[in-house]
């Protein structure tokens, strides 16, 4: 696999349109139950994950909510407050009653925001175990995240939700299109490195999406692939 990237790769309609191949990839369209267990909505840079959550937990019964981020990749960049703080006031913001949100603040990425999630749902001693949830993150995050979340809190049936938004209506100024289509790339070589190491369960990965990715790799979109 050829790595070398240029500082500057132009976006252009064939960017685009092999992003679109990994779009259409990541953003599973699951359904989601009327009630579950457990809620997580996952912290980002993207305060539309949030806007959604809120919407989800307004319309979904479930016997827990939480909020989960610390500092991850990009907002490690910028500080601030955690992530799972700000979504929290967020979620409020949109409705969601004061009180109802637990807030898990210290995950750095999708891994620990399972596996801290998970312990802080056993702090509360719940009188019965989470066996159904939704973990709500980006559009083109879906596929990850439920894939992590089936192996770091097995015997839980997990779909994944988010914003419901097109790859052509995704991009904003708070959120760049390279840098979507940077993270997309990363995360389509982490379903295959991830399950390898057993962060995460195998997915099967279409040879067309194979091949977008490795031609975004050669096209310069590296910042989030590991080397």
């Amino acid at each position: 696999m050829n790595h070398d990237s240029s500082s500057h790769p132009v976006i252009d309609g064939t960017v685009r349109a092999l992003s679109k191949i990994l779009w259409s990839y990541h953003n599973l369209d699951q359904e989601i139950p009327e009630a579950v267990d457990l809620i997580l909505v996952a912290g980002s840079h993207d305060d539309r994950v949030a806007e959604y959550g809120a919407q989800l937990v307004l319309k979904v019964s479930s016997r827990f909510v939480v909020a989960s981020g610390g500092f991850g990749k990009i907002t490690a960049e910028v500080g601030g407050e955690p992530e799972a703080v700000r979504f929290r006031r967020i979620m409020e913001s949109r409705g969601v009653p004061e009180g109802l949100i637990l807030c898990e603040d210290r995950s750095s990425n999708m891994g620990e925001n399972i596996q801290f999630t998970h312990r802080l749902i056993d702090e509360q001693q719940p009188a019965s175990p989470v066996a159904r949830a939704v973990v709500v993150t980006k559009p083109y995050m879906k596929r990850r995240a439920v894939a992590t979340a089936l192996k770091q809190w097995p015997g839980v049936e997990w779909v994944s939700a988010g914003p419901d938004l097109s790859f052509e209506e995704y991009a904003s100024a708070d959120v760049p299109e390279r840098r979507m289509i940077e993270l997309m790339v990363g995360d389509t070589q982490r379903i295959e490195t991830y399950a390898a190491k057993g962060f995460q369960v195998p997915q099967e990965i279409p040879s067309a999406v194979t091949e977008a990715f490795e031609r975004l790799v050669d096209l310069g979109f590296t910042r989030f692939v590991e080397r």
